[in-house]
């Protein structure tokens, strides 16, 4: 019975009152948090996600509305090595940056090999 119950609730797509809006409310983590780092044939590419107090000060450079600078989003405390650029908006979720640099950068000097 429980079995045909949690079917059911499944096809309407009911949640449970605690889950409902959960899926809405962006993820604020306590400090800055770092993807691993994953890539296609040409760029290697992480995401940077940062705590509301570091967003807000984020949208006063730039209203979520331009990409940061790498000196802006050093200056936000993001720190990793050479080479990433800021590359896009996540429009749902501006709070969450998205670098690439291309593969094979030297994470010291920021340098693309020469192909």
């Amino acid at each position: 019975h429980s079995q045909l119950l949690l079917s059911r609730h499944h096809v309407r797509g009911d949640q449970p009152r605690s889950l409902r809006g959960l899926a809405e409310m962006p993820h604020y983590p306590d400090e800055i948090e770092y993807s691993e780092k994953y890539n296609d044939d040409m760029y290697e590419y992480r995401h940077v996600i940062l705590p509301k107090a570091i967003a807000k000060d984020m949208y006063k450079i730039s209203s979520g509305k331009r990409l940061l600078t790498e000196d802006e989003w050093r200056g936000l405390g993001v720190t990793q090595s050479r080479g990433w650029g800021h590359y896009e908006i996540h429009r749902p979720e501006p709070h969450i940056l998205l670098f690439r640099r291309p593969l094979g950068t030297d994470p010291t000097t920021g340098k693309v090999p020469d192909k």
